[in-house]
């Protein structure tokens, strides 16, 4: 299986500061595999899983009408509890995904959602996974979490932790599934990423 690790110079957009975030939560992430203690901050785990939901964004194509204007910021929408506290706000401060600024927004519910592109669903909303599935379907919304099974039930994108380290899972059957989503994922996702089989995890 391949980790993935893309370095801060292939993404498109602005460089800098998300980069230095992004290579220390790699460096910090290494030490965690070697057994050295966690730092007492958030999490490394989702400091780390805050700058992979930057990067698939910019594997992934949304049709025009996911916009209400050509300046509608692109949402990252975190559902339930989060997990990433400050950082992911931190982290997506001043960027942007192909020309759109970032804005990070929370639901406690699934039916509060209006805009949102890319959607993690915390661990808190596996009780009611199925039913927050059913309700997106259709809409342009990538959908990513980190429970066991979360693209056999239906969901897009998934980051376990194996081995210490954190893959990419992406179910492309269940994206195009969905064809009134109309999303369109880059095939140059399938290098850095495992491509799930329908119905797997």
């Amino acid at each position: 299986m391949a980790l993935l690790t893309w370095s801060a110079g292939e993404r498109r957009g602005s460089a800098g500061r998300w980069g230095g975030a992004w290579l220390a939560g790699l460096t910090v992430l290494g030490a965690l595999a070697i057994g050295a203690p966690p730092p007492p901050e958030a999490s490394t785990e989702y400091q780390l899983k805050a700058a992979f939901l930057f990067k698939v964004a910019q594997f992934v194509a949304w049709p025009s009408r996911a916009f209400r204007e050509a300046e509608s910021p692109f949402v990252i929408g975190v559902l339930g509890d989060d997990p990433f506290g400050p950082y992911l706000d931190e982290l997506v401060q001043g960027e942007r995904i192909e020309g759109r600024p970032l804005v990070v927004q929370r639901y406690q519910r699934v039916e509060d959602i209006v805009a949102c592109h890319l959607l993690f669903i915390s661990r808190s909303e596996a009780p009611t996974l199925d039913k927050d599935l059913a309700l997106l379907k259709g809409r342009s919304v990538l959908t990513v979490g980190d429970t066991d099974t979360f693209t056999q039930q239906g969901g897009m994108v998934r980051f376990p932790v194996e081995a210490g380290k954190i893959r990419l899972k992406i179910s492309i059957a269940n994206v195009e599934a969905d064809k009134a989503s109309e999303l369109v994922v880059s095939s140059k996702v399938r290098t850095p990423a495992i491509v799930v089989p329908p119905g797997k995890d």
